[in-house]
């Protein structure tokens, strides 16, 4: 991975929100509750049906949004001349700039239901307008990063590419790349995702390069020439024995790989895998590609595959295109400067109000056994803290942003999995691998 790739400068993000945020805002600023200190919390209530855990990713993206993030004069025009929010508020907004605190799970490391994934500190209006922005980020990137956990781990250490840009938004795609590579992925299609972060990136040729000469053949020589013999081969536009042959003929024994992208991949990746032996290509690779999930990953295990090319299924989630995340107030300032816990009571929408801290607790093994839950004190035990702070007063830490961050949260999310039990890695509809437990502080 790249340690120096250039710098990405994020749009402004300041109306990527609801309207809500911002008549919540001017509410507020209204009845004078607008500057009381509060704390919000994300956290999902439960898993995705049938998983076994999530894992956080995005956190770095949002921190990189956040240093940007300010309501430019185009912006707060269109505000007034819509007419969504007043005068007063329009002054406050062109004034605004984050000043509170954020702290959470670093990218990388794996959650349960009710996991306090990211506590911001700050007012109440510094905290409210950020909300949508901080969901959107969470949910999308932490939905992928748990899918390409789910593959990788289906994969046992077989390399998987990401290769979804086609099938989500551009933008959408990049952050994908990003939060694959958090998940275990060992590199991208997508440049840009290269670019920003460093992130290793591959590529060869699709079936409209062979599709626009003359032969097979022709195209593979065309391709052969230009990138060299240690390049990637499409065999599968025609008849794939005789594409596997031709490969060989053109390329030689220093042929990288060759790529299968369609039929019975099992079945195929076994005699493909024979008949390069035969031709004396015993270290030419099998990667292949078409529609695969984890669950076809798991199936390939068996076959001679070196690794797996993913891109639909992993761009929206593998089936849970969202990590159910929500963002609630937790702590308040009362009238009298002291904070008081709140919590959403709603059926089937309850939160837990209090400020919190996170602990892992393991066995004498080192096995993680439990997420403990402290409300207004800090558990204890063998184990381990699960928050970090990020920001400081409005300030951004070293160390959680642009590559540097992609390349700590990839390591984080493999000690991560390596201390869970291993039901972890099971793809089996289960409940989440460890339970969570609350302990608040002595009255």
């Amino acid at each position: 991975m790249s340690t120096a790739p250039s710098p990405a400068t994020p749009p402004n993000s300041a109306l990527f929100t609801d309207q809500y945020e911002l008549t919540m805002l001017q509410a507020a600023l209204h009845s004078g509750a607008a500057h009381r200190r509060s704390v919000f919390e994300v956290f999902a209530r439960r898993l995705p049906a049938g998983r076994r855990y999530g894992v956080v990713a995005g956190t770095g993206r949002l921190l990189e949004e956040l240093a940007g993030f300010r309501f430019d004069d185009a912006q707060l025009s269109f505000l007034s001349d819509r007419g969504i929010v007043d005068d007063a508020t329009i002054a406050w907004l062109a004034d605004f700039s984050f000043t509170g605190s954020i702290s959470g799970y670093p990218e990388g490391e794996v959650f349960f239901p009710n996991s306090p994934l990211l506590t911001v500190e700050s007012t109440f209006a510094e905290a409210c307008i950020l909300e949508t922005l901080i969901l959107s980020i969470l949910n999308h990137d932490s939905a992928i990063a748990a899918a390409a956990s789910r593959m990788t781990g289906a994969a046992s250490g077989r390399p998987c590419i990401e290769m979804g840009s086609r099938r989500t938004h551009e933008e959408s795609a990049v952050a994908a790349a990003r939060a694959a590579v958090i998940g275990g992925f060992a590199s991208t299609s997508n440049l840009e995702a290269g670019r920003r972060y460093g992130l290793p990136t591959v590529g060869t040729a699709a079936h409209s390069f062979t599709l626009l000469h003359d032969s097979e053949r022709a195209a593979f020589e065309a391709q052969v020439a230009s990138l060299g013999r240690g390049t990637s081969l499409l065999v599968d536009t025609y008849d794939v024995e005789q594409g596997v042959r031709t490969a060989v003929e053109v390329a030689g024994p220093e042929l990288r790989a060759v790529r299968l992208d369609s039929g019975d991949l099992v079945a195929q990746a076994r005699w493909v895998r024979q008949l390069l032996d035969e031709l004396g290509n015993t270290s030419t690779r099998i990667v292949v590609t078409s529609d695969l999930d984890e669950f076809a990953i798991g199936l390939l295990a068996s076959a001679p595959v070196d690794s797996y090319g993913v891109g639909t299924s992993l761009v929206t989630g593998s089936g849970a295109p969202t990590a159910g995340m929500v963002y609630k107030l937790v702590s308040r300032q009362g009238d009298d400067g002291a904070f008081v816990s709140v919590a959403k009571a709603a059926k089937n929408k309850v939160s837990v109000g209090g400020r919190k801290q996170a602990f892992r607790r393991f066995d004498e093994r080192g096995t993680a056994q439990t997420e403990v839950i402290g409300i207004g004190t800090t558990p204890s035990g063998h184990g381990r803290d699960l928050v970090h702070q990020f920001v400081r007063h409005g300030e951004v830490l070293p160390g959680w942003t642009g590559a540097e961050a992609v390349t700590r949260a990839a390591a984080r999310h493999q000690e991560s999995m390596a201390e869970l039990p291993g039901a972890v890695r099971r793809l089996q509809r289960g409940e989440a691998v460890l339970p969570t437990e609350y302990e608040e502080a002595a009255p």
